[in-house]
């Protein structure tokens, strides 16, 4: 029985990790056509994260494999309830990932902007939607005896479940500044600085309004818990750190709210992982979903094994590509060639009978 709570952590961990490492993504994704400026710009942009977005995204399907090994009752009734949910999660995913791969395929400004819109709309759209996932947990779905989903698409959208959806767009907005801040130069780190001080102050009373309104629904104590009041504390010093134009740690203090927002939303749902706004009673928990105990030994020594391996590569990788990218990476050539100097003109050499060897 002491494996069941251990994976519930897991799941929570995964979750976590992933919006921590895709959160800049999301943030990158949505800004990169605002800080990049011009063409050479947004290719600068995208390629602070090119090597790093698919890497990141393993999160999410590992996330949702966990789900489905660990907690089949869990995943079953998750997945039917949010079935249009998860299309549209899907298609925007696909979407920013071809992005990624086709903006450059043609030299076409039309071509070229078409696909930066598409990267930016799926970019806002993934966040949001997760975060309305996440929150229906919580604040409850029509779910009966059976464990059955009972409502439509339309009950998905509470005004909680909005709220935290636009609330984690917010901070990924916040993350994604930053973290540009930290990879970038000149007029577009400056530009970075500025979406970043424009966004804190607003992600900054979203965090806040989403933890208050988080511990009444989960209604448990008066005062705010750990990680509830972590979120709060990080987000103010994120806001501040913003400010005081610290780049390095308010990326930290971005990663912080992000990761503690996540934290919340599953420190406060268990031991549920679905809440039924039908009946108390009707109430998935960790224990009536989970899968037997062999399953969850097995499953054990794999993550055991393999997320310290995962983690180290992944921390390698982020090592190899921590330098800052420039804009004049991606600027063609000037005419005349690469360092911009004109090349001084060719004479033909002079006719006439060569010189003497003789000297004469």
């Amino acid at each position: 029985m002491g494996l069941v709570p251990f994976w519930y952590i897991i799941i929570a961990i995964l979750w976590t990790g992933f919006f921590i490492l895709e959160g800049f993504d999301f943030g990158v994704g949505m800004l990169h056509s605002w800080i990049g400026g011009d063409e050479a710009g947004r290719r600068a942009a995208i390629n602070t994260i090119g090597p790093l977005w698919d890497g990141n995204e393993v999160w999410l399907i590992v996330a949702g494999a966990g789900m489905f090994a660990a907690f089949p009752g869990w995943y079953a009734t998750m997945f039917s309830a949010y079935n249009l949910a998860l299309v549209l999660l899907l298609a925007a995913l696909i979407v920013r990932g071809v992005a990624f791969e086709y903006r450059g395929k043609r030299d076409a400004a039309r071509w070229r902007r078409t696909w930066d819109v598409l990267l930016t709309a799926g970019s806002l759209l993934a966040p949001l939607l997760i975060g309305v996932a996440l929150a229906g947990l919580l604040h409850g779905l029509p779910i009966n005896s059976a464990q059955n989903y009972t409502g439509s698409f339309w009950d998905l959208l509470q005004p909680y479940a909005l709220w935290t959806g636009v609330t984690l767009v917010l901070v990924c907005l916040l993350h994604g500044a930053t973290f540009l801040c930290l990879k970038t130069t000149g007029d577009m780190r400056d530009r970075s600085w500025h979406a970043a001080r424009r966004v804190a102050p607003v992600a900054g009373a979203a965090v806040t309004g989403f933890i208050i309104w988080t511990h009444v629904t989960a209604g448990t104590t008066f005062f705010l818990n750990v990680i509830e009041l972590l979120a709060v504390l990080a987000v103010i010093a994120a806001v501040w750190l913003v400010y005081d134009h610290r780049e390095g740690f308010a990326f930290a203090a971005t990663t912080v709210t992000i990761a503690s927002c996540i934290l919340a939303l599953f420190v406060d749902l268990y031991p549920n992982v679905m809440v039924s706004s039908t009946n108390p009673a009707y109430n998935l928990t960790v224990h009536n979903t989970a899968s037997g105990g062999y399953s969850l030994k097995v499953m054990t020594v794999v993550v055991i094994i393999l997320l310290p391996v995962v983690l180290a590569y992944q921390t390698w990788t982020y090592y190899v590509f921590r330098r800052r990218v420039t804009r004049q990476e991606f600027q063609p050539p000037a005419p005349g060639g690469p360092d911009g100097v004109p090349p001084e003109p060719v004479t033909s050499p002079e006719v006439g009978p060569p010189p003497s060897r003789s000297g004469h």
